[in-house]
């Protein structure tokens, strides 16, 4: 029975052809468009498309990109260990919509940009946009890094897959299909990973319904364990999810994904309109409820059947997100080829991310560091950008704040707009290093219980019991594990400020920023509150309560004869 067993056997050779596969279908995608876009040279061409995508695709690919192998393995581990309240976390994606569709979008459409940063020039100075586009650069480096890091160490521990043979293998092939197709290549890849990514999802549920006698029991099992915990009101943010922590701070959280960051915005801006833009959008909300509904499904199945044998606690995996991988290969063993395809998809989740950043870190190299420096023809910045390609595969969340700024008056000055970047940062840093050092009390982050009541196996320790938590000496547990004496080893924030809800760190920041940027702007003397940029020499206002926007093909300035020339480029006083 799933769950009486200490080991659950390793990959076999139809689930490395699986995994390959995926591989060797991502490729060829960047092998066709090298081909088909072979007599286009330009790099609005390689880093957006041509400007010339649909809504359908690009929707699918804002859903990939969103979805890492993160997403894949550590969702429905949450969901186990802390309930199904998780997926509340699905309102704040109906606010990023429509936050992003109706205020974020028209901007930088009407802009046709190709750098989110370039906005920061023309509404700011250089300075800023240069400390946008490093920031960027440095926060994108990193995270990148652990979307192919972190899932491959998960998957090798548990299938025993070879951890640097499947790095390198996905790290390849994900910057030959970017190298060669570009943007259309990195987008197409996404529909195809996409779809293998929901495969993954569908198969653990089916075999876990089935073996489990119905989704029935499932429901069950999870109503008696705790984890329909949909509905909790508590207002204290100390608490790890309620309805406010997912829905408030995952808004600002999401907001900042798809309202700024430069994999995002590049998606939806290589449309070929801005009303394929706004349906891309809206269709991706679609994608987004899809996947989170999955995820949530699945950390019940994980939960049904491991209800009274955790394998967690009985030391058969040593980090929760260890837990997806072990039911893969717990219930799906007898299935050739079957544990493949689950690999399959969250490697699919890594290159899909890591895909996207690699196209994003090429374009705001070659838009804000290399275009107003030195002077290229645009066939040597489309080979420069393939070469930027290359390099980029081997701090999104507080340019936000610089990009909202002209919403709210004042209109900040530069000095206000740096000096809150530099607060939001560094309050953000402060109680999210001190969130790592100090965790909060389970009573805060409340980890539901674990059983181990059901096992029937020998794993070295003893005094089970039917709420056992986790081995007080696992470096995984998350919550704090102190006794009353050890209170005072903890400093006075310990149970206040670094226990706040991990949802909540992005309003933190975002509203330190925003406070300090226009106390800074008032005390150093307001601009003239305009909202008119200067574009090659001609001012655009940005009045967004106007319906032109909204015409089919009336708003791309790369289709008109308006050229942005960030040289002349100014805000207006």
């Amino acid at each position: 029975m799933p769950g009486d067993l200490p080991a659950v056997g390793s990959f076999v050779a139809a689930d490395y052809v699986v995994f390959a596969l995926m591989l060797l279908v991502s490729a060829a995608v960047g092998v066709y468009y090298a081909w088909v876009d072979r007599s286009q040279g330009s790099t609005g061409d390689f880093l957006m498309g041509g400007r010339s995508l649909t809504a359908v695709p690009v929707s699918l690919s804002l859903t990939a990109g969103f979805m890492s192998a993160i997403t894949v393995l550590a969702s429905p581990a949450e969901v186990y260990r802390y309930g199904a309240v998780f997926g509340l976390v699905g309102l704040s994606y109906i606010f990023t919509v429509v936050v992003t569709s109706e205020i974020f979008l028209p901007v930088f459409y009407r802009l046709a940009i190709t750098s989110t940063y370039e906005y920061l020039e023309l509404r700011f100075n250089r300075a800023t946009r240069l400390m946008g586009t490093v920031l960027f650069i440095v926060q994108t480096v990193l995270y990148t890094g652990i979307v192919i890091y972190a899932p491959a160490l998960a998957l090798n521990q548990v299938t025993g897959m070879d951890l640097w043979g499947a790095v390198v293998s996905t790290g390849i092939v994900c910057t030959f299909y970017c190298t060669l197709g570009g943007l259309k290549a990195v987008v197409w890849t996404d529909v195809f990973q996409v779809g293998v990514m929901l495969a993954g999802f569908m198969a653990v549920i089916i075999r876990s319904v089935l073996l489990q006698g119905g989704i029935g029991p499932i429901i069950q099992h999870s109503q008696q364990g705790g984890r329909l915990n949909l509905w909790d009101f508590d207002m204290n943010p100390l608490r790890r999810h309620t309805f406010w922590t997912l829905t408030v701070g995952g808004t600002f959280v999401w907001v900042s994904v798809y309202g700024i960051n430069q994999a995002q915005v590049q998606r939806y801006l290589s449309c070929k309109t801005i009303t394929h833009a706004r349906m891309a959008l809206y269709l991706n909300l679609i994608g987004l409820w899809v996947v989170l509904v999955c995820s949530v499904i699945s950390g019940l199945c994980l939960y049904s059947v491991y209800k009274s044998c955790d394998p967690w606690t009985t030391g058969q995996v040593t980090a929760l997100d260890q837990l997806m991988p072990y039911l893969v290969m717990d219930i799906l063993r007898s299935y050739p080829g079957v544990p493949g395809l689950f690999v399959a998809a969250a490697y699919s989740g890594s290159l899909s991310t890591v895909s996207s950043s690699i196209n994003a870190l090429t374009a705001v190299t070659v838009e804000d560091l290399i275009r107003p420096h030195i002077d290229l023809s645009e066939k040597h910045l489309s080979w420069a950008s393939k070469g930027l390609t290359g390099v980029c595969s081997y701090i999104k969340q507080y340019t936000f704040i610089l990009k909202i700024h002209h919403l709210f008056p004042p209109p900040p000055r530069f000095q206000g707009a740096v000096l809150g970047l530099l607060s939001g940062l560094v309050v953000a840093l402060w109680v999210g290093i001190g969130a790592q050092i100090y965790p909060p009390p389970a009573a805060m982050s409340r980890p539901l219980d674990l059983s181990t009541a059901g096992c029937n196996f020998s794993t070295g320790f003893s005094n089970w019991s039917s709420t056992a938590l986790p081995p007080p000496h696992s470096p995984f547990t998350r919550e704090s594990t102190f006794s009353p004496e050890s209170t005072t080893l903890r400093p006075v924030l310990a149970d206040s400020w670094y226990s706040v809800s991990y949802m909540y760190f992005s309003p933190i920041g975002t509203l330190t920023a925003l406070t300090v940027g226009v106390v800074v702007s008032l005390l150093s003397g307001t601009r003239n509150p305009s909202s008119e940029l200067e574009v090659a020499g001609r001012t655009r206002n940005f009045d967004l309560t106007k319906n032109e926007a909204r015409k089919m093909g009336n708003t791309n300035l790369a289709f008109s004869d308006v050229e942005l020339d960030l040289t002349k480029g100014h805000v207006t006083t």
